[in-house]
């Protein structure tokens, strides 16, 4: 270990020395270089891992004939990692070399990036360990939608088809990428993908899980989400009426009902006649559900009864079994 950290130190003042002729080291630095440096990553040690951060991206700026192979070629690791393994050491490291790259895409940007951003950096949501590198996953996906509003709607359906709801810890992760890219987008993108993302926000506000219901309140926080919303609150205050309510009345969290009020007194005060609209909905659709599930009970009782009744007054096994399926079947 200790003698590849010392190769990887020298290797570095090598590339990072203003005295190297880029011409000749040219010669050295092919892609079967490039391709073994990247293996380099799957180390254990952190330490190696920084420094080979560090001389991927000196030679990504030096050696400019290398930029699309290196691109390639981090592209096929990420592949491999979402589709066939799900291991690899260096995935945050690779991403946080990809973060400066990105940041220096010029505009428009190219459908090469596009696609990378779609089949390579959405997919990446997918793996368990999602939590190594989210942050650095999160800053590569925010630089794209910054560099263009446009692809916002993409990332937003994306977040939603990996959606974890199993996962409560990385819920709130998606929480919080997704208020970054929302801050980040305009009206027509935001209009584009309302309705799926807020069928999801508030399945993420009725959550029993105080962290996700809360990180999905604070989305109101945010001035420039919050305007979003109030420009469409007619589609959207329907979507979520029913999961602010029952916060208001149920939620076993302090903080979690505190937050539904102030959410919910927004509209009251902005919109008074969409805010009663949507109670009286909410009312009718409990009084429906109320009185399904004492039909529903009632049903059943009476299939016991039945039950029961027949088991009662019939001596032989057969014949009872019999006339109950078909007085149950009636």
């Amino acid at each position: 270990m200790a003698s590849l950290a010392n190769c990887l130190r020298a290797l570095l003042r090598f590339i990072a020395s203003p005295e190297t002729d880029t011409k000749l080291a040219k010669r050295y630095i092919d892609h079967g270089f490039i391709l073994k440096l990247l293996d380099l990553f799957d180390s254990e040690d952190p330490r190696e891992r920084e420094y080979l951060k560090t001389i991927l991206h000196r030679i990504y700026g030096k050696f400019m004939v290398h930029r699309p192979f290196v691109r390639k070629s981090i592209n096929n690791i990420f592949y491999r990692f979402i589709f066939e393994t799900e291991k690899f050491n260096g995935v945050a490291e690779l991403l946080e070399v990809l973060g400066s790259i990105i940041n220096g895409f010029a505009l428009p940007l190219k459908e090469e990036h596009k696609f990378f951003l779609v089949r390579v950096l959405i997919p990446l949501h997918k793996p368990k360990c999602l939590p190594m590198y989210h942050q650095q996953l999160s800053y590569c996906i925010s630089q794209f939608v910054e560099k263009d509003s446009k692809l916002a709607d993409t990332v937003i359906r994306g977040l939603l088809k990996y959606w974890p709801i199993t996962n409560s810890s990385k819920e709130v992760m998606f929480l919080s990428e997704l208020e970054e890219v929302l801050e980040a987008s305009q009206l027509p993108e935001f209009q584009r993908c309302m309705v799926p993302l807020f069928r999801r926000v508030a399945r993420c506000l009725s959550s029993s899980h105080f962290q996700v219901a809360e990180r999905a309140l604070y989305l109101w926080s945010n001035d420039h989400i919050e305007n979003l919303i109030k420009q469409n609150q007619k589609t959207i205050l329907p979507i979520i009426f029913p999961a602010l309510e029952k916060n208001c009345r149920t939620h076993w969290n302090q903080a979690v009902q505190s937050l539904t009020l102030n959410v919910r007194k927004i509209y009251s005060d902005v919109d008074p006649e969409l805010f009663e609209e949507c109670m009286r909905k909410f009312e009718e659709d409990e009084a429906k559900a109320k009185e399904q599930k004492e039909n529903q009970e009632a049903i059943w009782r009476r299939l016991e009864e039945l039950t029961i009744s027949e088991s009662n007054t019939t001596e032989m096994p057969l014949a009872p079994q019999s006339t109950a399926a078909q007085t149950v079947a009636s």
